[in-house]
């Protein structure tokens, strides 16, 4: 039997190559698999439905971005599976994600694929739902709040505002293929806002793009590092400033192009008050 052999932080696990290498079904029919979005972290911001979900759980799947607290929520006698990724690190294969969610629902087990943030935004929700319909497999959706909406309440700010921007971008700042190309020019216009995922290491050629594209070096960027969570911190920079300002920032971090913290954004008024 051959397996893939990981060496995650805090964890060592050893996940099938393929369906033929799982528990072979004990059932006739397949258990149901519910995609639930565990929030940012914090677990007072789980729905209902999603702490429904992982208290009725035989086997949840999860990513590496869900909370303790939510992870807490697991019904005791589960089996919990550790399939996270991250950006530019020790990563489970997509491939060993859809044989974990088929193989257990094949067991007619209740499954929960549990990811961070909502599960339907830079989730590959689609990708995991074509395995489930290619095996014959049923699944729900619990969408999640996603982490843009806690980075913004976390600085104050709503993500749409009357008379600044009537539209909401989010973006990736990296994809399979490495640094994500997105509309420059639209970006670069003056009040428009943006949440922007997975940017840290991309944060040099954002700001390139979008200062080449006419952005001013002073729009504001606010950076929110593990959003709602007990270690949240914020700190506040500007398009010039973004490489500096995210060089000791080593959680998960949201990019909120276009919005400063309510105070910042009161004492930058009064400045140019202060000076007409």
């Amino acid at each position: 039997m051959s397996y893939l052999v990981f060496n995650l932080p805090l964890f060592r696990t050893r996940l099938p190559m393929r369906l033929a290498d799982l528990p072979q079904p004990a059932a006739t029919t397949p258990g149901q698999v519910t995609f639930v979005g565990a929030g940012p972290g914090d677990p007072d911001l789980l729905t209902l439905g999603a702490a429904r979900a992982l208290a009725e759980a035989e086997v949840v799947i999860h990513d590496r971005l869900v909370g303790d607290g939510v992870l807490a929520l697991i019904a005791p006698g589960a089996i919990r599976v550790d399939a996270g990724k991250e950006g530019f690190g020790p990563s489970t294969p997509q491939a060993a994600i859809h044989a974990l969610i088929v193989g257990h629902a094949l067991t007619g087990a209740r499954v929960v694929r549990l990811k961070g943030g909502d599960c339907g935004i830079f989730g590959r929700l689609d990708e995991e739902i074509d395995a489930l319909e290619a095996a014959g497999i049923g699944y729900g959706i619990v969408p999640g709040l996603t982490a843009a909406s806690a980075a913004a309440a976390a600085i104050g700010q709503s993500l749409t505002k009357r008379g600044r921007n009537g539209a909401l971008r989010i973006v990736t700042g990296h994809d399979v293929a490495g640094f994500a190309e997105q509309d420059w020019r639209g970006l670069a216009r003056p009040g428009e806002v943006a949440a922007i995922y997975m940017g840290k290491k991309s944060a040099r050629f954002l700001q390139g793009r979008l200062m080449m594209h006419g952005a001013a070096s002073d729009t504001p960027v606010t950076v929110v590092e593990n959003a709602s969570r007990p270690d949240q911190r914020v700190v506040a920079a500007t398009l010039a400033t973004l490489p500096e300002a995210l060089a000791d920032v080593s959680g998960p971090a949201v990019l909120l192009y276009g919005l400063a913290p309510r105070r910042a954004t009161r004492a930058l008024t009064q400045l140019k008050e202060a000076r007409a």
